[in-house]
């Protein structure tokens, strides 16, 4: 059985209230100073902060007494148009008509229009397995697009992991592109290994540098030898080469596994990891950066494409079609073992 509790901006106040509560979970609304609302759900293994009408962004989220979210400058969420003005979060959605970081020939902002999308409706389900916070909202412009675009994330009960799922439908007479990635952005762990169930030779170096890359003589000599298989990348143990940051790209994985998994592995045992359907999402990004306000360890980045852009996806055929009325979903499990 499911129960619902529909939400509405004026419940969320300053100052948290409870507004559900069992054995196993609390749920609380509050808005922060900069008054973007946020639901906090807590199971007896961590929490989860949800920014319910800003793209469903997943603000926050710990487990065990672990932080998995990266270092970032940002206290609070900002009110934004674009992810890069709040780019604070554990996660968030990009895509979907445009995603990735824009090439020279491409007029989008960086991610595309989804990440700080604003929700046009916005509730809790509660089942005995535990709660997913959903939304939707619809995306409509007079001679453009027009798509239905329905985001969820759930908590369990008594698991360190959870559920991201995004589902988009075509609203228009017409076919519309589709590109999506579930950007995760972990936290950085001292010299932890990243592993996964493909072959680490699946990986290859991002050698276009995108507007935001800044690239230095030491960033370039140390991206020549990772070109060249003089260093390798699979051991987070040498910071000063991260900034800026180090992309790699794996392609078609559905060519190695049908469900995808990665992790990354800290010294003292603590487990990140990420599993999802390769039919579903075929591409994959390793994100890294290390600087003193920044520092990410994004062992992966679950995508339908490399995040190199519209106009780079168009060109590589991997942009998807999506026909008149079609809708395609899209499910991650991520956390921590």
């Amino acid at each position: 059985m499911t129960g619902t509790i529909e939400l509405q901006r004026e419940f969320f106040k300053e100052n948290s209230k409870v507004i559900f509560r069992n054995d196993e979970f609390t749920a609380s609304l509050f808005r922060y100073p900069s008054g973007i609302e946020a639901i906090e759900l807590t199971n007896s293994r961590g929490r989860m902060v949800v920014l319910p009408y800003m793209g469903q962004i997943i603000w926050d989220l710990e487990f065990d007494g672990v932080d998995l979210k990266m270092k970032n400058m940002f206290t609070q969420p900002k009110k934004a148009d674009g992810i890069i003005d709040t780019y604070g979060c554990f996660a968030f959605h990009s895509g979907l008509i445009r995603n990735g970081c824009p090439g020279p020939d491409d007029d989008h902002e960086l991610h595309g229009e989804m990440p700080c999308a604003e929700m046009d409706q916005v509730w809790l389900e509660i089942t005995d397995e535990g709660i997913k916070v959903c939304g939707k909202t619809e995306y409509v412009k007079g001679f453009g697009h027009h798509y239905l675009a329905r985001p969820s994330v759930e908590m369990f009960n008594g698991e360190a992991f959870i559920e991201i799922n995004m589902n988009v439908k075509n609203l228009s007479g017409t076919e519309m592109p589709l590109q999506y990635m579930c950007h995760t952005n972990y936290a950085y762990l001292e010299n932890a290994v990243m592993k996964q169930n493909i072959p680490d030779s699946a990986f290859t170096l991002r050698e276009s540098v995108p507007n935001h890359v800044k690239p230095t003589e030491k960033w370039l000599e140390y991206n020549k030898k990772l070109l060249s298989g003089e260093e390798t990348l699979t051991v987070l143990n040498q910071p000063d080469m991260y900034d800026p940051e180090i992309v790699f790209f794996a392609d078609e994985l559905d060519r190695y596994q049908e469900e995808a998994e990665f992790e990354m592995v800290s010294p003292d045992g603590v487990t990140f990891f990420t599993r999802f359907s390769t039919a579903e999402l075929n591409y994959a990004t390793r994100w890294i950066l290390y600087n003193s306000d920044q520092q990410v360890g994004a062992f992966v980045l679950p995508a339908t494409c490399r995040p190199e852009g519209f106009n780079a996806a168009k060109k590589s055929g991997t942009l998807i079609k999506l026909g008149a009325g079609e809708e395609r979903s899209f499910t991650v499990v991520t956390g921590k073992k």
